[in-house]
């Protein structure tokens, strides 16, 4: 029983990735070889240091933009950025800003737990496709209301989990 369980399980994650990826696989052969998807990350301590890393290892990726409440730790990423990448970033303290931003693709949230529903919501009003950190939403009205906006604007959103991808929960699960 438990075999066939696992088994189920692991098709099931198979089959719901690749409907995951299908549109990620169909926006991404819409570029051509010298566009980039334009990406700001909102929240720069912490995790979202590793945002901004992850995302500047991506082709076709360019963070343009940091977004944080705190001017001089945006300064600091600022200066750091330039350092590491050789290109500039533009500073917001305003998400709103952010989403009204028509040069930005892509948010990836690394903000504080309670900002991170409002916007996943704002970013798909605005026509942005969204990475945000757990937890995604505090209660599932919060969620319900991520899940539509995805839905009725059309957009990719993905809520991260890594501990899935832990060396160790992978061999749990294999």
């Amino acid at each position: 029983m438990k075999k066939s369980r696992r088994n189920f399980i692991k098709k099931t994650a198979a089959a719901s990735s690749a409907t995951f990826l299908a549109p990620s696989i169909i926006s991404a052969s819409v570029f051509g070889a010298n566009d980039r998807i334009n990406a700001s990350v909102l929240g720069i301590n912490g995790r979202g240091k590793n945002h901004i890393s992850s995302l500047m290892k991506q082709k076709n990726v360019q963070v343009v933009n940091l977004c944080d409440p705190d001017m001089n730790l945006l300064k600091v990423r600022q200066k750091e950025f330039k350092n590491k990448y050789k290109k500039d970033v533009s500073l917001e303290q305003d998400l709103r800003r952010v989403m009204d931003n028509k040069d930005i693709d892509v948010v990836s949230i690394a903000s504080p737990n309670h900002w991170h529903s409002l916007s996943v919501i704002w970013a798909c009003q605005a026509g942005k496709d969204v990475y945000v950190e757990k937890p995604g939403s505090h209660n599932i009205f919060e969620g319900r209301k991520m899940v539509e906006a995805t839905q009725k604007y059309d957009r990719i959103v993905q809520h991260g989990v890594q501990l899935r991808s832990s060396p160790a929960i992978n061999e749990a699960i294999g």
